[in-house]
């Protein structure tokens, strides 16, 4: 494309391998506040369950974290998985976060589960886990209750979500499938493809084109609106890049497995000996990575772009060191020529 790239972070809190969960969460406002001065856009936090690799399980308090050890960047999820809770809960948690920074809130809905079922029930018991069949009804609920704006007849129309009058949130819906896509496009939202999930993402280019293709404007977004979230491990030579992403490789191998036990670092991932299949795997996920030098890296995020016609991505980078991590970042940012901030 010929728009310059608008890029953005999800960040999934990941946890290094025998370290504490608190500090990976105290690493993800170190590194918001980084890439805030770097001129990224939007920093969303990913809500997970019952995973050792990630801190993430309630981005509402991340979000008002982050946007407290910020000034300019707009917090979100990325997302929140709604299936889990009551759509008036999640309207009052955003509008309150709304009420706290005034323009710098987003609220990213998911369909996915965030956990297995098991976990899953275990997040509404002593109720029964929603079917994903409600889901859509959600959806409208959680508009609904936003914008104080129930249809009438409904059921809670005369509940009035608080507090008082805010600023309404950006609604994203997050998804890797057809039935999201179709549901922002009926909906009039902005839809995020979760490249970085790696699932039939051949398919990818075609669900964003199918949501472009039957989107209904509505009050907020007259026009769609697409973001595309990939994983980058960029740093100065596409060695030491290899080197650095070897820790997500293993780490995704053995989230996938049920051995996940936090993000190994460099040297433990390269002593590690795959079996052909998990080799296999492990090359397949790289494929849908965007990995190398600076100049590599910005080819990779350009031909992402204009594979799914939107200058706006999200980047996902999971490193051993927050260190790395941060560089990565800044090589991103300086190679893209994303404006620093003060």
């Amino acid at each position: 494309m010929s728009q310059k790239l608008e890029l953005s972070v999800v960040d999934q809190s990941p946890v290094r391998t025998g370290e504490s969960a608190g500090q990976a969460l105290r690493d993800t406002i170190a590194l918001a506040v980084e890439v805030e001065k770097m001129g990224y856009r939007r920093y969303w936090l990913a809500e997970h369950h019952s995973l050792p690799n990630f801190a993430g399980t309630s981005p509402e308090i991340l979000i008002g974290q982050v946007a407290a050890h910020t000034n300019t960047i707009r917090v979100g999820s990325g997302g929140v998985m709604l299936s889990h809770y009551s759509a008036l809960k999640v309207a009052e948690n955003f509008r309150m976060l709304g009420a706290l920074y005034p323009g710098r809130i987003d609220l990213g809905i998911g369909r996915a589960p965030g956990s297995d079922q098991v976990t899953a029930a275990a997040l509404s018991f002593p109720g029964q886990p929603s079917e994903i069949r409600h889901f859509p009804r959600q959806v409208v609920d959680l508009l609904g209750f936003l914008n104080n704006d129930l249809e009438d007849g409904h059921f809670f129309s005369s509940i009035s979500a608080g507090p008082g009058e805010p600023e309404v949130p950006d609604v994203w819906l997050l998804g890797s499938r057809y039935e999201s896509a179709n549901m922002a496009a009926q909906l009039g939202l902005p839809f995020a493809y979760a490249h970085f999930f790696g699932i039939n993402v051949e398919e990818g280019p075609a669900i964003v084109a199918n949501y472009v293709q039957n989107f209904q404007p509505s009050e907020h977004f007259p026009e769609p609106k697409i973001n595309v979230g990939v994983h980058v491990v960029c740093a100065e030579t596409a060695e030491e890049a290899k080197r650095i992403s070897a820790s997500r490789n293993l780490s995704r191998l053995f989230n996938i497995t049920g051995r996940a036990n936090g993000i190994p670092s460099p040297e433990d991932a390269a002593k590690y000996i795959y079996r052909a299949d998990e080799a296999a795997f492990v090359q397949q996920y790289q494929n849908v990575c965007v990995d190398g030098d600076p100049q590599q890296v910005k080819k990779g995020l350009d031909d992402l772009a204009e594979m799914y016609q939107t200058p706006d991505l999200s980047v996902v980078t999971i490193t051993h060191s927050l260190a790395d991590r941060v560089h990565s970042y800044e090589l991103v940012a300086d190679v893209c020529g994303l404006e620093p901030v003060g």
